[in-house]
């Protein structure tokens, strides 16, 4: 009780300069804020632009795209080519077309027991086709170039 009583009524200063200064030394305090961490990074990347590139009419040069797509939504028609992401790519210069054709699956195709048997009877399945009209004219003859 004695000793309670001494350092009770010893100064702060006191307090410090005793043995009991090394204690104080040792006691850190939080440097940030105790809060979570959420970093929300989904979300930020632009849309990857799917679609038409040229229409229908327009003038194009071999290698132009025409059309990107995920799936196959758009099929190639005359002198257009198909990259390994589905791309629509013109094989040679010329004007855009597009057509609707109607689409007749091989017989034992995946497609038919997929897609065919799921129609009502008597549908008609369409398909859009991109094809690329050439410039230059193929089996023309030289007389009419000179007219």
């Amino acid at each position: 009780m004695a000793a309670l009583a001494s350092l009770m009524l010893q100064s702060r200063a006191g307090l410090l300069v005793s043995s009991q200064s090394c204690l104080l030394d040792w006691l850190r305090f939080a440097s940030k804020k105790a809060g979570g961490s959420s970093k929300n990074l989904g979300g930020k990347s632009p849309g990857r632009r799917f679609g038409f590139k040229k229409q229908d009419g327009h003038f194009v040069h071999a290698g132009n795209i025409l059309a990107t797509q995920r799936k196959m939504r758009y099929h190639p028609g005359a002198h257009v080519g198909m990259g390994t992401n589905n791309t629509l790519y013109a094989l040679e210069d010329g004007f855009v077309r597009f057509t609707k054709e109607v689409y007749i699956p091989p017989p034992r195709s995946p497609e038919v027991t997929r897609v065919i048997t799921k129609l009502p009877k008597g549908a008609v399945l369409y398909k859009t086709f991109i094809s690329v009209l050439p410039v230059k004219q193929e089996g023309k003859f030289r007389l009419v170039d000179m007219v």
